[in-house]
């Protein structure tokens, strides 16, 4: 409206405001021509690097949709569901546990030793932050982004190329086991023989249990 008043006052500057509406015009279909050069350029080096993946392909072949936008949608789901809280504590359930264990059954079948000292030493790592995590949940909940942080260290625990776990393994956690290591035996044989009279004591109400009952139907049968 402004560029219309403005040649409705000075009719000869028509042309000029039209000539730099044009201008303006062509330079942003040029910026946008570039944007979505460079994006097809970064999703053609995405599909590359995909195309080692078998997988992807035979979804790709299934569902009739590109490997890089089924890659980019999940990714997008996967930061909806760790930085939203939706399900990101089964999530990082499945990462911890799922994943480590089949790759633990890998290393028990191979003949190199190497990997199953890997993986032990994880399942002590996750062992021991499932300790923790068990006595500080109630403030966990006040941690913002938890469940992004708790993934980003299983997966720094877990993968080959970081050996995160071998790394607290060998920097305190070993030496805190050694050095407690009596007391953990004891605290454990103290648990088993607790367990064990437990056990016993329950299954002695359920025999009485079972007992009466039966004294029960017994007599009400004979009345009957």
């Amino acid at each position: 409206q402004s560029h219309y008043s403005l040649t409705l006052l000075h009719p000869a500057l028509g042309p000029l405001v039209l000539q730099q509406k044009t201008a303006t015009n062509s330079s942003v279909r040029m910026n946008m021509a570039a944007v979505q050069d460079i994006a097809q350029e970064k999703l053609a080096v995405l599909r590359t690097k995909l195309d080692q993946i078998p997988i992807l392909q035979q979804a790709e072949d299934t569902v009739k949709v590109p490997k890089e936008f089924l890659v980019l949608g999940g990714g997008f789901l996967f930061i909806i569901v760790i930085f939203f809280g939706i399900g990101a504590g089964s999530l990082c359930s499945i990462v911890g546990f799922v994943y480590p264990a089949f790759k633990t059954f890998e290393a028990l079948e191979t003949k190199n030793k190497g990997d199953d000292t890997q993986w032990l030493i994880y399942w002590i790592v996750y062992a021991f932050f499932s300790i923790i995590e068990v006595f500080v949940d109630f403030l966990l909940y006040w941690i913002p982004f938890y469940y992004a942080f708790k993934l980003a260290f299983l997966l720094w625990a877990m993968l080959p190329q970081t050996k995160g776990a071998k790394f607290l393994y060998d920097s305190f956690l070993k030496d805190f086991l050694k050095k407690n290591e009596s007391k953990i035996d004891a605290a454990l044989a103290d648990a088993k023989k607790n367990a064990g009279t437990i056990a016993s004591e329950a299954a002695a109400a359920t025999s009485d249990v079972v007992a009466a009952a039966t004294d029960m139907a017994a007599n009400a049968k004979k009345d009957s």
